[in-house]
């Protein structure tokens, strides 16, 4: 199984391609904004089996998490114990 990450804008100007890809080839995509991921595209098939299968389900979380920012927006990204 693979896994691609595309714009939001690539995406929708090539939606038939990427759809045919998703059936065709079983491959999960990332839909990006401003560089940032917002929403994945899985076939109805591979979306069953992420429902009946753990291990597939524990998979597909360990790649979400991967990719989301490790921070909040406002959120500070020094640690504020060594700004002394």
């Amino acid at each position: 199984m693979t896994t691609k990450a595309i714009t939001s804008t690539k995406a929708q100007n090539n939606f038939g391609r990427v759809l045919d890809d998703i059936i065709q080839h079983n491959t999960r995509y990332i839909i990006k904004r401003r560089n940032s991921p917002q929403a994945v595209i899985i076939s109805l098939s591979d979306f069953e089996q992420l429902l009946a299968n753990q291990d597939e389900r524990q998979r597909m979380l360990a790649t979400v998490r991967e990719i989301t920012p490790t921070y909040n927006l406002g959120e500070s990204i020094l640690d504020e114990e060594n700004d002394d």
